[in-house]
């Protein structure tokens, strides 16, 4: 059964592709929820139609991009963490409070494109994968200090 998704599904797709999926995960999670429409002549026309129009909007948000990589690249994000005696977070540092810190350093990230590669529970230098567009992910390099 072929669909068209009306949103980005994590390992399925993104927004507008056309996708071959088992006929009953389509019938009964993606078309009752209003996550894809099913792909007969008709919605593939209006698809191709769409696509057309937002060709030169996404040609600009992907440059808009490129250019966010480039300064995260170079900038070091410090994320404040209350620490106990031995080094170790109270807690761990997730996906929420990199987005807080880079956010305060002007850039807005949505905390969903944020993936960490593992638990962090202490002081120390890491990266995270930042996705700016289905295209385009950055490897953002964060400072977990004490506060």
């Amino acid at each position: 059964m072929e669909v068209i998704l009306k949103q980005d599904i994590k390992n399925l797709g993104y927004a507008d592709d056309v996708v071959k999926v088992r006929a009953g995960y389509g019938r009964n999670f993606l078309l009752p929820k209003g996550l894809a429409i099913t792909a007969d002549e008709s919605n593939k026309k209006m698809l191709t139609e769409t696509k057309k129009q937002r060709a030169f909007k996404e040609e600009k948000i992907k440059k808009a991009a490129e250019t966010t990589v480039d300064s995260l690249k170079n900038m070091i994000v410090k994320v404040g963490a209350k620490v106990g005696e031995s080094g170790k977070i109270f807690g761990s540092v997730n996906a929420i409070q990199i987005a807080d810190a880079i956010k305060k350093l002007g850039i807005d990230v949505d905390r969903k494109n944020i993936t960490l590669k593992d638990d962090i529970k202490s002081i120390g230098t890491y990266t995270a994968d930042v996705r700016l567009h289905k295209e385009i992910t950055a490897k953002v390099t964060f400072e977990v200090v004490a506060e």
